[in-house]
């Protein structure tokens, strides 16, 4: 067992105490691991939601013929939904505009920093195709009035822009605009407000469960040792706190 020492300063001096926190090995831990139950419909459930909160029409297609779990009763809004997120990933700001506009014409005209955040998407969409008069063009009609009004969007279309000094992009320290990471960025902050004028709750329930493990972890590590997960990817654990056979 590790031994943690306390130490309070009061009227009669310090007072030294001595507190024990247990200590769970692997194969303890595994075993109450093992004792709780989770079936796999309800996994393959939360995966399915996952998918669909997040809009990821190929994959949840694939997952429905393999697992057989349902993406949901309201399939046109489903389907929709994942067309705006595809044609965003793809590239095509344009098509995704105009089928969020189909759909509900509110959801941009209410949310000025998610339309801009789509017009920096086209951008850099023209930038990274060399398209540079139409980006210039672009940038001076339809961004820098955003700019003028908002400071935070100016910052972002500084930015945006100082992609044009270099003539190998790669090679900019904002180059990571250009990375397909950048577009799910935008595709997911659109599919948060559609769900949300369509009334749904905006997170999928798999990371708010991974959250809730981060916090529970934590919590738990105040009172005893155990092998902590520390690669969610894998399910690698931590086991600098915990031994491989029981303590004494």
């Amino acid at each position: 067992q590790k031994i943690d020492f306390k130490m309070e300063l009061g009227r009669g001096g310090i007072t030294v105490t001595s507190t024990a926190k247990k200590t769970l090995s692997f194969d303890e831990w595994q075993k109450l691991c093992d004792s709780v139950h989770i079936s796999k419909e309800d996994l393959n459930k939360l995966v399915m939601n996952y998918l669909v909160v997040e809009g990821y029409k190929d994959a949840a297609e694939k997952f429905k013929l393999e697992s057989g779990i349902d993406p949901g009763k309201d399939k046109k809004a489903i389907e929709e939904r994942m067309q705006i997120r595809e044609a965003i990933q793809k590239g095509d700001i344009e098509l995704g505009i105009d089928l969020v506009n189909d759909l509900n014409p509110q959801i941009l005209d209410t949310n000025p920093k998610l339309y801009f955040h789509l017009q920096q998407q086209r951008l850099i969409e023209l930038i990274r195709h060399g398209k540079i008069n139409e980006a210039l063009l672009f940038a001076q009609e339809e961004l820098a009035p955003h700019g003028e009004e908002n400071q935070q969007f100016l910052e972002d279309l500084e930015k945006t822009m100082a992609l044009l000094i270099f003539e190998d992009t790669s090679k900019s320290p904002l180059a990571s605009l250009l990375h397909p990471s950048h577009r799910q960025l935008t595709a997911s902050e659109l599919n948060a407000s559609i769900l949300s004028s369509l009334s749904h709750v905006d997170d999928a329930k798999l990371p708010v469960l991974v959250k809730i493990l981060r916090w529970g972890q934590g919590l738990l590590s105040e009172k005893m040792n155990f092998p902590k997960i520390n690669q969610l990817s894998s399910g690698d654990t931590d086991m600098a706190d915990a031994t491989p056979s029981s303590s004494s």
